[in-house]
């Protein structure tokens, strides 16, 4: 299991911001090891964020994403004490779920 996303998210008038640190490698498949064989691609390639339940975000990604990957947006009609929660799924079917309460 991958290492938990840091999540935080503030609301501020009628909206929130959130911003995701998400823990995953992200190999492409285009780099060589060190005896010269190809790495295998590994990489999240869905994520999808809701609100109290209800989803809010939707992405699809692909090999090109950075290691460590960093996401924001915000969310009209969230405020303090909502429930954001996170989850990306893998080419390799790994799945990661994390929750944060805006403040």
């Amino acid at each position: 299991m991958a290492d938990p996303m840091r999540i935080r998210a503030q609301a501020a008038g009628d909206k929130a911001t959130v911003r995701v640190l998400m823990a995953h490698e992200m190999e492409s498949g285009q780099r060589k090891d060190s005896a010269g064989k190809t790495i295998p691609a590994w990489f999240i390639n869905e994520v999808t964020a809701s609100l109290n339940g209800k989803q809010v975000l939707s992405a699809e990604w692909g090999p090109s994403v950075s290691k460590n990957p960093f996401l924001q947006f915000s969310i009209k009609g969230a405020k303090a004490g909502d429930k954001v929660s996170v989850t990306w799924t893998d080419n390799k079917g790994d799945k990661r779920t994390d929750e944060a309460a805006v403040s």
